[in-house]
């Protein structure tokens, strides 16, 4: 199976991303933000963390105007796997890709710590590994991770169990806890907590593991 990690001016964990994927057996293939095609054969597209051009306008709105992002948007509307994490997340509801924004985190402070997270779901190529209700320890690292979203997109993400994690203890002021959400084919993910920081004992947890052993199995099961 093969990853792509995109790298934008300002991306800091494009590194462990790729890492990340390659501890769960995935061929990783770096892209940078200028180039117009992603690498043949990718079955998942990693956007990582870090201060995309420096967080200037909105954050993640100047990178998902870059010309690798047509190439992203066209490989998941084609059903591709995309996983944004924090910054990543941020960039690809810019994109479009996901539904709600990312806002100032509440405390108008930065969050920098672990936390506690529940799976909310497991019906996704992403928490599959997981049990339902698990709860996890994945670091966080945001300003801007305040989930928001109108009424009734709220109730749709939750009647069509599009929720992938909670906070156990909201740190930010998210709309539901949430932390991370799935797109209406479930193929992108967008959550703020960084599980490629929590992929070994050594880094204080390794409970990020399960999300790219989740999609490593679901490829090779599909």
């Amino acid at each position: 199976m093969k990853a792509a990690v995109v790298t934008f001016p300002g991306s800091n964990c494009d590194r462990d991303l790729a890492v990340a994927f390659e501890g769960a057996g995935f061929k990783v293939d770096r892209v940078w933000h200028k180039d117009t095609e992603l690498p043949k054969g990718v079955d998942v597209v990693g956007v990582p963390g870090g201060f995309s051009f420096g967080d200037y306008l909105r954050c993640g709105a100047i990178a998902a105007q870059s010309p690798i992002s047509a190439a992203i948007r066209a490989h998941a509307e084609k059903g591709g796997y995309v996983l944004g994490i924090c910054n990543g997340f941020q960039v690809i509801t810019e994109m479009g890709l996901l539904p709600g924004v990312l806002m100032r985190n509440a405390t108008l402070k930065f969050v920098c710590r672990t936390v506690t997270l529940k799976v909310a779901t497991t019906d996704s190529g992403f928490t599959g590994a997981y049990n339902a209700g698990q709860l996890i320890r994945v670091p966080i690292a945001h300003h801007d991770g305040n989930y928001t979203i109108d009424p009734d997109g709220l109730a749709r993400l939750q009647g069509e169990d599009r929720i992938a994690f909670t906070y156990a203890q909201n740190p930010n002021g998210s709309m539901a806890d949430i932390a991370g959400v799935l797109s209406e084919n479930r193929r992108v993910l967008g959550m703020m907590p960084h599980p490629e920081r929590a992929t070994e004992p050594a880094l204080g947890s390794s409970d990020g593991k399960g999300v790219f052993a989740s999609l490593m199995g679901g490829m090779a099961l599909a």
